[in-house]
């Protein structure tokens, strides 16, 4: 309903800096003394002691040079590079925009919409982020790799992939056509298929990965008027914990977020006696906003707290579905 309603130890001079949780201790070799070594000459021992260097500009010192060695040999951490599809606009670009200002690269997918795209790449680029667009019908396979290999090729990896890219074509079932059956299947399930195998390739290599589905609780309860979308969107589902369990081993969760209603320029135009009808439906008494479902997608996507999860199908639907 989300489119149709819208660490490291570090070894030096004797230093072992170890990483606690992002504090770092030094812990210091203690010298191994023998009767092999030279004695001991206590009278320059006594001449040392007399010097007049305070003992906390030689603590200060040594805590300089540990800290410069640490951040010599720290290793970088690198930027996520993420793929959304569907991202010139409603959720696609709330997701996009989140994770562009979250500090990642991300290739903005689109279909026909250029001009948006590209405002959008633009808004993440005005926030320091990175961003490059790429225009291509995810439910055809050489547009898939294609745009694979552009993320690859402009940032070496991809680390997570949001398959968002959706359309609708309602109608009753008895009036439904064969196009407008295949057209939802297409993209909407089939698109999603073909990105999260050709990403899963690149992210098997590193045993590294984090997929997101954007689904729709039609998915999970059905909707007058939308056959095709509702068995695309529970198709979504069922390839999100069939996916999960095959890649776990690897490390790639794999996993879905279920929209409900959520605001958008078709929402804005329903009216007010249906919007009364759909919102009477809602617990919480209005429609989500696409921000609120990004903010679920950005915590899936990259926040730590979120690795454990695999295989789940999160609703954001205002307690619509409980």
């Amino acid at each position: 309903m989300a489119s149709s309603a819208s660490g490291s130890a570090i070894m030096a001079a004797g230093i072992t800096m170890t990483d606690t949780g992002g504090h770092k201790i030094c812990h210091f070799r203690q010298p191994f003394l023998s009767n092999t070594l030279h004695p001991i000459n206590y009278s320059n021992l006594q001449r040392r002691s007399n010097t007049k260097t305070p003992f906390s500009s030689v603590v200060k010192a040594q805590a300089v040079t540990v800290e410069q060695a640490a951040a010599q040999v720290a290793p970088k951490t690198e930027a996520p590079v993420v793929i959304v599809t569907g991202a010139s606009r409603g959720i696609g670009k709330a997701i996009s925009l989140a994770l562009g200002k979250a500090g990642c690269k991300v290739l903005v997918n689109y279909a026909r919409s250029s001009k948006e795209a590209e405002e959008v790449c633009k808004e993440i680029e005005a926030c320091g982020g990175q961003a490059l667009s790429f225009g291509g019908d995810v439910s055809k396979e050489a547009d898939v790799e294609a745009m694979i290999k552009t993320a690859v090729d402009a940032w070496g990896t991809v680390d997570v992939l949001i398959n968002n890219a959706g359309i609708t074509r309602d109608g009753l079932l008895m009036r439904m056509t064969t196009k407008q059956w295949q057209e939802v299947i297409d993209l909407n399930l089939t698109g999603v298929y073909l990105c999260t195998q050709a990403a899963a390739k690149i992210m098997m290599k590193k045993k590294k990965g984090k997929i997101i589905n954007i689904a729709s609780v039609v998915g999970l309860v059905g909707n007058f008027g939308q056959s095709n979308y509702s068995a695309a969107k529970a198709g979504v589902i069922g390839l999100t914990k069939t996916v999960a369990k095959e890649y776990a081993s690897r490390n790639i969760n794999v996993n879905a977020v279920a929209p409900g209603f959520i605001a958008s320029d078709m929402t804005a135009k329903l009216g007010d006696d249906i919007e009364k009808k759909i919102l009477g439906q809602i617990p919480l008494g209005r429609y989500g906003q696409p921000e609120e479902v990004a903010g679920v997608v950005e915590f899936l996507a990259i926040n730590p707290a979120s690795n454990y999860i695999t295989g789940q199908v999160l609703t954001i639907d205002g307690g619509m579905v409980m």
